[in-house]
């Protein structure tokens, strides 16, 4: 096809770093009081679960150490290990060395615009036109189910690798050499970047796109020969691992030891049958009780996956019209993501489920939608670089979108589901015709040959269309607020608990009742939802205030430990005192109360000693410690096949003289007149390590999820250390990883310098 007049303007237009200027200026436009630092992201996992885990990770930044371990949440629990956390992901530094109220927002909208620049090159070298490619980037940047992703710091990071990855592996197959080893990289900063479910997906389009390309090898003289893309594509996945290795190491470790085992399952939250009418309609069968944010009925992870319906429209015509092996890989994989999207509303995705194990990484099957958002650009841009295939079929394609919009708009009023805006959906319906009706008049003169200096920015018009049409589909999905709302320790002041919870000390504990409430309790204004969950110590805001809990809001927490957790929030008629004095919860949540705290005068101190060993087999259903009649200070539930190892028998004359906690070790002295044994009420995890007097000595699960050690008589130093194995091995090939690829990119002397540089800051094991 030959360009028309404002076709290939709009192609001079969008260059790399025209686009880039002009990407950065919408994404300004979009959030100009977050840039400014005047406001900042609050609402749902932002504020409870991303902001309080980058403050403790900064905390640790600042002192000089990994956060391998969280002492605040759930009596301790692994923090490096899940992934999610991003401790390694080098642009991690723009928030752990600036401001957090500032720089964790913007670190989200600088990885929005990253994922608008992979796609704009991807598109770029796929269809070799700059204003298709531009379209493309600005579609990916700007929908519904991107912005979702800005809540979560980690989610928005790993996406926006997703197009770059893709590139720069499919270069990799086919040039070789140098290429590898960025696509190495690209795909380590996504891994680091820690999304699982976009990881996974994203390599799966990957190797959809090798194996396509490698079958039509000997058809396409112009193709890589296929020996070479045998070796090329597996060598890019093993150097990837073996970068990645300082990260995922520890991840899969703890993947053995958390509660997400093979048959873990979990299909809630899956697109509902009628979700497919919110690609024309985004408001219909939903409601905004939750901090103003639209939601459908029965699905809460993403507030919406609107693409736009410049974006459709564009995408259908592509996989209608356009004769193109790469246009069937995209439409045929967004088809298949979104039937699995439907999760438990159809058949198809459980069967696979049951056919493909690891699929259960993915807990939400809604996440499926992502293929089709990464898809639809993609799409988009083929239908503009090939107009001429697809004009004939613009009106009527247009004339379908137009009725079906219609047709839900009339269903949303005369059916309308419980909980619905029928008004809301009425105008948005509305507002998405009149968004449908200017999108068809651009690309009605889009491609005309015309000397009118207006017809000619109608490419530029098209795109800001496409924006504005995401920008006002539903009331905003990430609503910002004042930056004062995450001052430290603003619950702590507020609350003024006597005894204050503090590291080493006692715990704070949501009862049983008050954590359920908590998940249901729901604000309009975001600000106040906020302020008023906080001093409820909802999820993890309680590391604002360095405030330890039994408690937390982690994707995986060991085995053990989960199964006590669970058991004692989901049994809420049963006191659960006894546990609770010894696991040292001073505060509790005051009956009949939400937001309000209670004294508890009856908690131990975390480290005891001088217990009488009971050794329980692990089979009964209910394990002693729940019992009422269970008293911490007297006796400890040790496992059976240790029992050779323990020699004390009874009750023992034994006392903690100090006990000193910090992220990733805990120091005890204590003294005993004969062998006996120490309790500590903090999670049993396999990488503590304990030594007495400076001598390694074995660590006990005690109380079922806890920890104890033996000592014999006298006074005796008691250190417990975190040290993680797994950590220790992945970073050393990683490091071998690295310094091979930096002497491939840059010579031998350059990547000596850097490999020195980086062995200072990633130790060979935790301390």
């Amino acid at each position: 096809m030959q360009p028309t007049g404002s076709a290939t303007l709009a192609d001079k237009i969008f260059s790399p770093v025209r686009f880039g200027i002009f990407l950065g200026l919408l994404v300004f436009a979009s959030f100009p009081q977050v840039i400014l630092g005047l406001e900042t992201f609050v609402a749902r996992d932002f504020g409870f679960f991303a902001y309080p885990l980058a403050h403790f990770q900064q905390q640790c930044f600042q002192h000089g150490e990994l956060p391998f371990w969280n002492p605040y949440n759930n009596c301790g629990v692994p923090f490096l290990a899940q992934w999610n956390t991003m401790p390694l992901y080098p642009p991690a530094l723009l928030y752990l060395t600036l401001p957090l109220k500032w720089s964790l927002s913007f670190f989200s909208l600088a990885h929005l615009w990253w994922a608008g620049i992979g796609m704009y090159f991807l598109a770029r070298r796929w269809t070799g036109n700059q204003f298709a490619a531009a379209f493309a980037g600005v579609a990916f940047t700007f929908n519904g189910f991107t912005l979702n992703l800005i809540m979560w710091p980690s989610h928005i990071a790993t996406f926006s690798w997703m197009p770059w990855v893709v590139l720069a592996t499919e270069l990799a197959w086919r040039n070789g050499s140098r290429a590898i080893i960025l696509a190495a990289l690209a795909g380590a900063m996504q891994m680091l970047a820690g999304g699982p479910e976009t990881i996974l997906l994203t390599w799966l389009i990957v190797a959809a796109l090798w194996l396509q390309q490698f079958i039509a090898g000997s058809r396409d003289a112009s193709s890589t020969p296929r020996a070479i893309m045998l070796w090329r594509f597996p060598l890019v996945g093993a150097l990837v691992f073996a970068l990645s290795a300082v990260q995922l190491l520890p991840f899969l470790d703890l993947v053995a030891h958390a509660q997400r085992e093979t048959d873990y399952t979990d299909l809630r939250w899956s697109m509902p049958g009628f979700g497919l009418a919110n690609f024309l309609v985004p408001m219909a069968f939903g409601s905004t009780h939750t901090e103003g944010i639209f939601f459908q009925h029965g699905q809460y992870w993403t507030s919406s996956y609107y693409l736009g319906l410049g974006t459709l429209w564009l995408a259908l015509l592509a996989a209608w019209c356009v004769r193109e092996r790469r246009v069937w890989l995209l439409g045929g994989a967004a088809v298949i993501a979104l039937l699995f999207a439907l999760g438990e509303n159809t058949f198809v995705y459980p069967l696979v489920r049951k056919l493909i194990p690891p699929l259960s990484v993915i807990t939400y099957p809604v996440k499926f939608v992502m293929v089709a958002i990464f898809a639809a650009p993609l799409l988009a841009a083929f239908a503009l670089a090939n107009f001429q295939s697809i004009r004939n079929r613009i009106l009527p394609l247009g004339a379908v979108l137009l009725a079906l919009i219609g047709g839900i708009v009339v269903w949303t009023q005369h059916a309308p589901l419980p909980g619905d805006d029928a008004h809301a959906a009425l105008l948005n319906g509305l507002s998405r015709a009149v968004f449908l009706l200017l999108t068809g008049a651009v690309l009605f003169v889009l491609f005309r040959e015309s000397k009118s200096p207006l017809l000619r920015l109608a490419p530029l018009a098209l795109i800001l269309v496409a924006w504005l049409d995401v920008f006002t589909h539903e009331p905003p999905q990430n609503p910002t607020v004042p930056p004062s709302i995450y001052e430290l320790n603003l619950a702590r002041q507020k609350l003024a608990m006597r005894p204050q919870p503090k590291l080493g000390g006692s715990r704070a504990m949501l009862s049983p009742t008050a954590a359920l409430e908590l998940t249901r309790f729901a604000l309009s204004d975001p600000k106040n939802n906020f302020l008023a969950k906080r001093l409820g110590y909802c999820a993890n805001a309680n590391l604002l205030d360095a405030v330890p809990k039994v408690d937390g809001f982690f994707s995986m927490t060991p085995r053990e430990f989960d199964g006590l957790l669970s058991l004692i929030y989901s049994v809420t008629n049963v006191s659960w005192s006894r546990l609770e004095d010894f696991m040292g919860v001073s505060q509790i949540t005051a009956p009949g109360k939400l937001l309000e705290w209670q004294a508890r005068t009856n908690y131990r101190p975390l480290v005891t000693a001088g217990q009488r060993p009971i050794f329980n087999d692990n089979t009964s259903a209910m394990p002693p410690i729940y019992s009422p009649d269970f008293d911490g200070s007297k006796i400890v539930f040790l496992e059976q096949q240790i029992n050779h190892f323990v020699t004390v028998s009874n009750l023992t004359n034994a006392k903690i003289l100090t006990a000193k906690f910090r992220n990733n070790s805990v120091d005890i002295v204590a003294e005993a007149t004969e062998p006996s044994l120490v309790v500590i009420a903090q999670t049993y995890y396999h990488n503590w390590r304990a030594e007495v007097d400076g001598q390694p000595t074995q660590l006990l699960r005690a109380n079922v999820a806890f920890q104890a050690v033996q000592i014999p008589a006298g006074v005796h130093k008691i250190r417990l250390v975190y040290q993680d194995i797994a950590f220790g091995v992945g970073a050393k090939i990683s490091l071998a990883a690295l310094a091979v690829c930096l002497l491939i990119l840059f010579g031998q002397r350059r990547a000596q310098d850097f490999f020195k540089l980086f062995s200072t800051i990633l130790p060979n094991k935790s301390k």
